[in-house]
């Protein structure tokens, strides 16, 4: 399958299951939201998690997304990328996640409040960048 092919399926869902790999090699998988946005793959994460060190260790990651029964899916196997961690209001990593957010739910009803939260959380948004796809049932 090509990554084209898979670009309606991933950009009309938002739910997914992260894997990457942890010290020992074996998969650690998370429950995630994403978006798609214009040939990579955004999600908010922790700066302080397990998936993020991983992820800094090695920034091969997977990506299932589940479709609408259980023959239905896809993996994106992809290289993650880190961006800035939110530290202050108007920075890069709040501004990133601003834009992730609205990407998966359209306008938070209180900026000021969601920014409050993600510096809070150390948030960032982790960027995957896919080198391969395949699925069924697309």
């Amino acid at each position: 399958m090509e990554i084209a092919d898979a670009v309606p399926f991933l950009s009309g869902r938002h739910r997914g299951i992260l894997a990457t790999i942890k010290r020992d090699g074996r998969p650690h998988l998370s429950n995630i939201s994403y978006a798609w946005d214009d040939g990579t793959i955004g999600i908010s994460i922790t700066a302080d998690r397990v998936k993020t060190r991983n992820i800094e260790r090695d920034p091969r990651t997977s990506l299932h997304v589940p479709g609408d029964d259980f023959w239905t899916w896809v993996v994106v196997e992809a290289d993650a990328e880190r961006g800035p961690v939110a530290a202050e209001p108007g920075d890069a990593g709040t501004t990133a996640l601003r834009a992730l957010y609205e990407l998966i739910a359209g306008p938070h009803p209180d900026w000021d409040d969601y920014d409050r939260a993600m510096i809070a959380d150390r948030r960032l948004v982790l960027l995957l960048h896919p080198v391969r796809v395949y699925g069924m049932g697309i």
